[in-house]
């Protein structure tokens, strides 16, 4: 069993009381409750965090990187329950491995209707993943975090005229959209993050664009 890292166990303290700007927050009423995990271990190659890579046959966001996460069960016990379910479901981990460090502040994406709670772990004993659920994903990466800190690795990806947001190139992947952002707040909050040039924007690639049937801004991480 491995230590859980300061920077982590510090980030998941400030967690509940993070600020979340005024468009992400939750309405009164309605949207689906949703969870995803931002799952954190000791690779081989220092500290890193769960990542899958959505199947182009998938109903949720074709194609695109991704935490493990989906809509909140009636018998999940609450977005905890719930994203322990889906990493089981989509990588195949073994939950009794992973240290729950707590959960921040919903987060609420309008064009889905989807109040998204990240729920922090620490995977104090890891197990083998894979895509365990093929028709939802197509691959599991356990992404080091010093790459994604690697100021080379970062850009800002516009995928509309005048809308761009952070998006990171590891592991043969784009990633970007709500879960770049997640990232990028993890980063910084954690005092991770290294400067980079915020002004390397690209387009997005066709290929991004032509993945599923619907394109929809991502939303900025809480800040």
């Amino acid at each position: 069993m491995t230590e859980v890292p300061h920077w982590l166990d510090r980030l998941a303290a400030n967690a509940p009381t993070t600020p979340v700007p005024a468009r992400l927050r939750p309405p009164a009423r309605g949207g689906r409750k949703a969870a995803v995990l931002a799952l954190f271990g000791d690779g081989p190659y220092g500290t890193d965090v769960l990542l899958i890579q959505r199947s182009l046959r998938g109903r949720r966001h074709p194609g695109q990187p991704a935490f493990p996460g989906g809509g909140v069960d009636p018998g999940d016990d609450g977005p905890v329950g719930a994203a322990l379910r889906e990493a089981e479901e989509e990588t195949g981990l073994n939950p009794r491995g992973v240290t729950v460090l707590g959960t921040m502040p919903e987060l609420y994406l309008s064009h889905s209707d989807n109040r998204v709670t990240p729920v922090l772990g620490w995977w104090h004993d890891p197990s083998a993943v894979h895509a365990a659920s093929p028709d939802e994903v197509d691959s599991v990466e356990r992404v080091p975090v010093g790459e994604l800190t690697d100021p080379a690795n970062r850009l800002m990806l516009r995928w509309r005229a005048d809308l761009a947001g952070p998006a990171f190139r590891v592991r043969g992947m784009l990633v970007w959209g709500f879960t770049a952002a997640v990232l990028d707040g993890l980063l910084r909050d954690g005092g991770l993050e290294q400067p980079w040039d915020r002004g390397r924007i690209e387009e997005i690639p066709p290929e991004v664009l032509n993945a599923g049937p619907r394109l929809t801004p991502p939303a900025p991480a809480a800040s």
